[in-house]
């Protein structure tokens, strides 16, 4: 939820834009000053993608319906390419495949490594708070962007059936990318899934856009911009960097050192680099934070796209494990983290108050552990060490409730005519979620440290005040 500020400054320049305050500077841009973002993208990802189609033909479901020879019973199953193997073996003797692979293969001179590390270890220094923060603000909140969520709606990435792996798949990616320094550097597993999730976003661009071409009422260029443009490729980095450090962990009752948002903006404008978006807008924070300000103020604007995505999550994530958390939980924690305002423009629910008092005994346990932790730099080191393990296990390797193995951000939500994504159905009957007796422990044990610690400041001052009085008449 958004904290009150007894002594924000109001003047010409101050904004209020879904819960959050802020001051217009020179560094906001203006919806009509970010216009032409939406119709440049990564030119080059599409100029090679088309050569290693050539190179290695994709399956006959990225054909468009019409060029379909095969019905649907009689199909093949789909050819699995690995697009940055592909990229890698082939880049010696193709000029556009070249110049991509010297393009992620050079490290630009703004990097410096030890504050890359630095970056990494923050996001699990917060693990639990990142992870919350990046489900139900970035992503869920997120559906706020109509633009965006046309694109994702046409992609069927978003029913309720595929919804929780289609997250847990960006959530490889910044697990990957966050795993380690080598992961990070050119040919380690974090580098490789950034080029493989620029290829993909190439892919379902080109994809939409032929569609587009055959039926134009299927997708408004003019309307929504060209589908990943640069606009959005931001507005994505923003959702994975700036909306947790000045949105998201606020919320949670979470704040950074100056230090530390300095180092995971230079992880994140690193991943920019190698997956095509432009990344002078992360060079620094003010520059970052003012990004993400005017994109809150231009593009979220729920429609019932929204609406319907953003509760698809939901119901994709009632009652699943590891969490087993019911959906009024789920709500109460979109609402904690988006605002009422917002989570009312994204049609969800309003859970009771004692699921708000959930979500603030989750607060309070994230604040105990997090402070607690970092003050003490030997229970840092572990908790980094540990969360580096268990996050990938539980998220990518468990075979019961997580993906069961790696993906390689293959084409496999392919838009079609056909495809769409509706509201899926909710299921009733869960049972409370062990995440939520724990949340309820912490709120009385916090209650109870907050009532003690009254009741003995109480104590103090009356017998301060007492003193004082009997001073004063004598």
């Amino acid at each position: 939820m958004s904290w009150p500020n007894p002594f924000l400054h109001k003047d010409e320049n101050s904004r209020h834009v879904w819960g959050f305050n802020f001051q217009w500077t020179p560094q906001h841009m203006t919806p009509a000053e970010m216009h032409p973002l939406k119709y440049s993208y990564d030119v080059l990802g599409e100029e090679c993608l088309v050569r290693l189609d050539r190179i290695s033909p994709p399956g006959p479901g990225q054909q468009l319906p019409r060029n379909r020879s095969t019905t649907q019973a009689d199909a093949k199953p789909p050819v699995k390419r690995d697009l940055y193997a592909l990229l890698r073996d082939h880049a010696p003797a193709d000029e556009a495949l070249g110049r991509l692979w010297n393009e992620v293969n050079t490290i630009p001179d703004w990097v410096d490594w030890n504050q890359i590390a630095r970056g990494q270890d923050v996001f699990y220094r917060y693990g639990g708070v990142a992870l919350t923060a990046l489900a139900y603000q970035s992503l869920l909140g997120g559906m706020g962007a109509a633009r965006v969520t046309e694109v994702l709606a046409r992609t069927g990435g978003f029913s309720t059936k595929v919804a929780k792996a289609r997250m847990y798949e960006t959530t490889q990616h910044i697990l990957q990318v966050t795993s380690s320094l080598d992961s990070i550097k050119p040919g380690g597993a974090g580098h490789a899934s950034s080029i493989r999730v620029r290829l993909l976003h190439a892919a379902v661009r080109r994809r939409i856009m032929k569609l587009a071409k055959e039926r134009p009422e299927y997708y408004s260029v003019e309307e929504f911009g060209v589908p990943i443009n640069d606009l959005d490729s931001i507005g994505t980095i923003i959702t994975f960097s700036a909306i947790l450090i000045w949105l998201g962990f606020p919320r949670q009752g979470i704040w950074m050192r100056q230090q530390e948002i300095k180092d995971y903006l230079a992880l994140w404008r690193l991943v920019a680099h190698y997956i095509g978006t432009p990344p002078e807008y992360f060079e620094t924070p003010e520059r970052a934070k003012s990004m993400m300000e005017s994109l809150l103020i231009s593009e979220i604007r729920p429609s019932e796209t929204s609406k319907i995505l953003a509760n698809n999550i939901i119901l994709s994530l009632q009652g699943q494990p590891p969490a087993y958390a019911s959906r009024d939980f789920l709500i109460a924690s979109a609402r904690w983290l988006n605002g009422d305002e917002l989570a009312d423009a994204l049609g969800l629910g309003r859970p009771s108050l004692y699921y708000k008092a959930l979500v603030a005994g989750q607060c309070i346990f994230f604040m105990f552990i997090c402070y607690t932790y970092r003050a003490i730099p030997y229970l840092d080191r572990r908790k980094l060490k540990a969360l580096r393990s268990i996050f990938y296990q539980v998220i990518v390797e468990n075979k019961t409730h997580g993906l069961g193995e790696e993906t390689n951000f293959d084409f496999k939500y392919i838009p079609n005519f056909d495809t769409t994504t509706s509201m899926g159905e909710y299921v009733s009957g869960l049972k409370e979620s062990g995440v939520e007796r724990r949340n309820l422990r912490a709120l009385c044990m916090g209650s109870a440290v907050m009532g003690i610690a009254s009741y003995f400041c109480l104590k103090i001052t009356f017998k301060v005040f007492g003193r004082l009085a009997v001073w004063w008449f004598t």
